[in-house]
């Protein structure tokens, strides 16, 4: 039990270590190679936050343990809006772009409506990992066509994309990208073990390991994100890592181990924990868009209501397994 717990441990700290020479890697070879800074702000950083969740899903699939894959995917997006953005708002409130309406907020409820479907009769095939994919491939295009269109609505992304590249030469971008990758395979390889492992030993099934422990860990990289914008006096970049990290765990978390291999999951992640990622998004929806005006926020109050939502629901899953 022991080593499990060990294993869980270290594979967290490795896997967002590992993440974030990753992204920088990659940042920085986009750079040399003429991308601009627009491009790696939606893409690389959007992918940067969610890399521990898409890994560790693809490792879980292989190894035979796909229902830590969904609880990852869906406890990651629970965990995003009730625990990560409900502790920023608490700090600080968060005032809500109006581009959001227009853009972020219809492809995030396009890309869960989307999941939803692929989820619901409990298996993922190739089908649903091209849906996927195909629907992620258009909403980056998207967004990267509405950033043209009107930049200066993306200007907090600009300033962040560019604080992120860093001054590396190609062989050091080169190494950083390959290591992080390398880590983060291997690190994704020995947090599955650990999490199955305790599972086994507790009589836990994989799905609330994936929904509680896996979930949380992999998502310290937009916790990480939404402290460093609070950090930077730009609570409103908290709201977008939260939308483009749904996104991406929506999308490509469950999209890419279906290209994989078919496989079916525990019924309890679409009568419950499918029910309640699509009600935590809804609501999210709702408190930025009411009450209306000029500027909207998410106030204090808003924070600890999805706060308080995020803490019942892990204290519902924790009595499911105490009475089973």
């Amino acid at each position: 039990m022991l080593s499990y717990l060990a294993a869980v441990i270290a594979g967290l700290a490795i896997l967002i270590w590992s993440a974030d020479k990753f992204v920088e890697g990659a940042a920085a070879m986009a750079r040399l190679l003429g991308v601009s800074v627009m491009i790696i702000g939606i893409t690389i950083v959007g992918f940067g936050t969610s890399a521990p969740e898409i890994v560790v899903s693809i490792i879980a699939v292989l190894d035979n343990t796909p229902d830590i894959a969904i609880g990852n995917a869906l406890g990651s997006n629970i965990a995003n809006i009730g625990l990560i953005l409900g502790v920023t708002a608490i700090l600080a409130p968060i005032p809500v772009a109006g581009r959001l309406f227009k853009t972020e907020y219809p492809l995030l409820l396009l890309a869960t409506v989307v999941m939803a479907w692929c989820l619901y009769d409990l298996t993922l095939d190739i089908v649903d990992g091209f849906a996927l994919l195909g629907l992620l491939a258009l909403s980056l295009g998207y967004l990267i066509r509405e950033h043209r269109r009107n930049p200066g609505a993306y200007a907090h992304e600009e300033h962040e994309s560019a604080e992120m590249v860093h001054d590396l030469k190609m062989p050091a971008a080169l190494g950083w990208l390959l290591l992080g990758l390398i880590l983060l395979v291997s690190s994704s390889k020995l947090l599955v073990w650990g999490a199955s492992g305790i599972a086994t030993a507790l009589g836990v099934s994989d799905l609330v390991i994936g929904l509680t422990v896996i979930a949380l860990g992999t998502s310290l990289p937009e916790l990480a994100a939404s402290i460093a914008s609070l950090r930077k006096g730009a609570p409103d970049l908290a709201i977008g890592n939260i939308i483009g990290s749904n996104l991406f765990n929506s999308l490509a978390v469950i999209g890419l181990p279906a290209l994989l291999t078919t496989f079916t999951i525990d019924p309890s992640a679409r009568s419950r924990d499918l029910l309640v990622a699509i009600g935590f998004t809804l609501l999210l929806l709702l408190m930025s868009r009411f009450p209306g005006g000029p500027v909207r926020w998410i106030t204090r109050l808003k924070g600890i209501i999805l706060f308080v939502g995020f803490v019942m629901y892990q204290l519902y899953l924790y009595y499911q397994v105490a009475m089973a």
